[in-house]
């Protein structure tokens, strides 16, 4: 703690710093540092390398729509990001986050992919560019993930999964239309500030849109208006209910394999919707 916060201050150049520490995260410690008025936000950890979510927040930022923190540094073992004050949200910045996401997810001229392999929590994710998007959601998502979660998985549900992976291609054959993603778009990565909703915590990749709202529905935390508000800027598109377990085949195995067998059941019934 002591060395990414003495990192990040001379960083930013404050002689001495207020810390104090911050709750809520997952994976990762963090603190908010504070000095002459002036706060930041510092996440560490001496066994990851922040750089590809650093890549991933200013590529978000460049995309526009939403609040995104500005990366004010990053080193070995730290980040360091604008702190971001949350605020009670109005029924408007439920809106906001609806068209604010529906217009980060505009068009993207590049294959799925990233420049940067990535993380998912606290596992490694191929961004590796891939022709076409069926065949990147089956040996970039799905593949890897089932390989993890397979000791959590009874026989059956193994069988199903890999049924689902077959189906891919097929399934998701035709879409072609790229957006960039947040990738892990659960209720805990967003909040909302006095200038509009934001996004952290990214998992960043170039892929189908409804990737991040299969995440948002997953596990709730959202409104009805934020979905309502996404569909009217961008309308949703032929057989989008029918993807959604498949696009949420994927934070289920991650989370099988990182958390075990309580999330089997859900696992196996995702995949035999789609298979």
């Amino acid at each position: 703690m002591s060395r990414a916060i003495d990192a990040a201050a001379a960083h930013l150049g404050w002689p001495e710093v207020e810390v104090t520490r911050l709750g809520g995260g997952c994976i990762h410690p963090a603190a908010r540092l504070s000095h002459g008025g002036e706060d930041a936000f510092l996440k560490w950890s001496d066994a990851a390398d922040f750089q590809v979510e650093a890549a991933g927040l200013r590529a978000l930022a460049e995309r526009g729509g939403l609040r995104i923190p500005e990366v004010l540094g990053v080193g070995e073992g730290w980040l360091l990001l604008e702190f971001l004050d949350a605020v009670r949200p109005s029924p408007d910045d439920h809106v906001a986050l609806g068209r604010g996401l529906a217009e980060l997810h505009r068009r993207v001229d590049a294959p799925p992919g990233f420049e940067l392999d990535g993380w998912i929590g606290s596992l490694p994710q191929d961004n590796g560019v891939r022709r076409t998007w069926g065949t990147f959601w089956a040996e970039a998502r799905l593949r890897p993930r089932l390989e993890g979660a397979r000791p959590h998985l009874s026989p059956a549900a193994r069988d199903a999964v890999e049924r689902a992976i077959e189906r891919t291609p097929e399934l998701l054959d035709g879409i072609d239309e790229m957006s960039l993603l947040h990738g892990d778009l659960w209720n805990g990565n967003h909040l909302f500030t006095a200038d509009g909703p934001a996004l952290i915590d990214p998992a960043v990749y170039r892929g189908h849109s409804e990737v991040d709202l299969a995440m948002m529905a997953l596990f709730g935390g959202f409104r009805a208006q934020v979905v309502e508000a996404y569909d009217a800027v961008r309308p949703p598109e032929p057989g989008r209910r029918e993807r959604r377990a498949l696009y949420q085949l994927y934070p289920l195995l991650v989370h099988v394999e990182l958390f075990g067998e309580g999330y089997a059941t859900r696992t196996e019934a995702a995949a035999r919707s789609v298979a």
